[in-house]
């Protein structure tokens, strides 16, 4: 990562009002770990994500890590899980899955004002557009391969002899996930327009509470799986690190390959849909194949449902970032309740026409 304005680069300012830290206060506590830390830190704030607020240190030496927070104000509960990402990432360590070295966790909200950790800086690219806007388009194929590869490579994991026993619950987790994000959605109606029509999402959520009665498979899951949450190497067209592990469980492998789909399926702009065909991407069906490839599967039974859930779960996970802009604690200056909003239920209108057909 570096700090020019480039496409592939993140966007790194000075840290929101609302996010900053206390520089003293964490080189104090930090220093047990990195006794460099006792020279200084310089804090910048990565702009882009809509969670956990994620920051850049920079030591005295220019050695860089990353700190992620629990933001600021009231949060819906079981969110933010920080602990939980700093749990799967160490876990994963001896592991094929890519991650970043954990430095340091800290539990104690009165050193900066909330729940963190600490973990080593990954140089390389960040391509947030499905489309691959920034990749040469030769090297587009070689990357959406090598996104799926890593996300098999996570499935095909023991979860079991990684340590991550009592992580999640290996049953009923298209029943159980529908619960809960049927609750965060409901929550976060709160500080969102009283003229919201949410029909769409109602219906869906209904549709899925009595269709979700799926054989159950258990994985390690990401919960967020997509190409804007991993680092791209430098100049080749490969993942070399996942980032972003606050959703992730043990749960149903096929609920994180849809999620990952997802942008097969939805309007880029409404209403314009993201051909990532003529972007030069394998399509839909290359990719599920690539997946069964690196994972033995025979075949992917119950698709639709699969799509329908990641498209009422993604909705649910835009309507609290909606939500958040509300009450003014999201975590990206760019955020916006209304188009948030918006694009929430049309997510779930997608969904909506995938569990219809």
């Amino acid at each position: 990562m570096t700090l020019t304005a480039q496409d592939d680069a993140p966007v790194l300012i000075d840290p929101l009002e609302r996010h900053r830290i206390d520089a003293e206060a964490l080189a104090d506590w930090l220093r047990t770990t990195e006794p460099e830390a006792a020279r200084g830190v310089a804090i910048q704030q990565f702009q882009g994500g809509m969670s956990n607020p994620t920051f850049l240190l920079t030591l005295a030496s220019g050695r860089r890590l990353v700190l992620r927070k629990k933001p600021p104000g009231d949060l819906l509960p079981r969110a933010h899980a920080v602990d939980r990402e700093y749990r799967v990432m160490g876990a994963l360590a001896q592991t094929a899955v890519p991650t970043p070295k954990m430095i340091a966790y800290c539990d104690d909200p009165a050193v900066i004002g909330a729940e963190f950790f600490v973990m080593e800086h990954i140089e390389g690219r960040i391509i947030p557009p499905p489309s691959m806007g920034p990749v040469r388009r030769e090297d587009r194929p070689a990357l959406a391969y090598s996104l799926v590869d890593t996300l098999a490579t996570l499935h095909n994991v023991d979860w079991r002899a990684a340590g991550l026993e009592g992580f999640g619950r290996a049953e009923g987790y298209l029943a159980r996930q529908t619960a809960r994000w049927s609750k965060q959605y409901e929550a976060s109606k709160v500080d969102l327009p009283a003229d919201f029509d949410y029909s769409q999402m109602d219906w869906l959520r209904d549709w899925l509470m009595a269709n979700s009665g799926t054989a159950d498979e258990s994985a390690i899951v990401h919960g967020d799986f997509r190409l804007g949450n991993v680092v791209v190497h430098p100049t080749e067209p490969r993942v070399i690190a996942v980032l972003d592990w606050e959703l992730s469980t043990i749960g149903h492998p096929l609920a994180d390959l849809a999620y990952t789909c997802l942008p097969y399926h939805l309007p880029e702009d409404p209403p314009r849909i993201l051909d990532l065909h003529t972007a030069g991407l394998p399509d839909e069906d290359r990719i599920l194949s690539r997946y069964c490839e690196q994972t033995g599967r025979d075949g992917i039974p119950d698709w639709p449902l699969f799509m329908a859930f990641a498209c009422f779960r993604y909705a649910a996970i835009i309507q609290g970032v909606a939500a958040r802009a509300a009450r003014g604690n999201v975590s990206s200056a760019s955020a916006d309740p209304e188009a948030d909003g918006l694009r929430a239920r049309n997510v779930a209108a997608v969904g909506a026409r995938i569990a219809r057909g």
